[in-house]
């Protein structure tokens, strides 16, 4: 469930941070500007895109440890909350007289 979310939120991530820089890097190149300097942009956009990626990863990491941890947790209290319904109804299995045994030797009357 959590890593389907985590897993939709990088890759939206990512699909903007490459739109985003594929339409700086094509304004640059239909811009006037001479080839050095339309490079040094172009580098210093991509150092900036990488810098916004990895900042987006490190957030979707963090949510997906977030998650897994209350998945895990949530998982034991089942776990938990299974195990006690059990030993409860051994504890009540326990106590009942056997329905299916015969009744014990008849008392003689008086």
């Amino acid at each position: 469930m959590a890593s389907n979310g985590g897993s939709n939120a990088f890759e939206v991530t990512l699909s903007f941070l490459v739109g985003a820089a594929t339409g700086f890097v094509l304004g640059i190149l239909f811009a006037p500007a001479s080839g050095t300097e339309t490079r040094k942009r172009i580098q210093e956009e991509v150092g900036k895109t990488g810098e916004k990626a990895k900042e987006g990863y490190e957030k979707v990491a963090k949510e997906a440890e977030k998650g897994i941890k209350i998945v895990k947790e949530k998982t034991q209290e089942g776990l938990d909350t299974i195990r006690g319904f059990v030993e409860k109804k051994k504890e009540e299995i326990g106590k009942k007289p056997d329905e299916g045994a015969p009744p014990g030797p008849a008392e003689p009357k008086k």
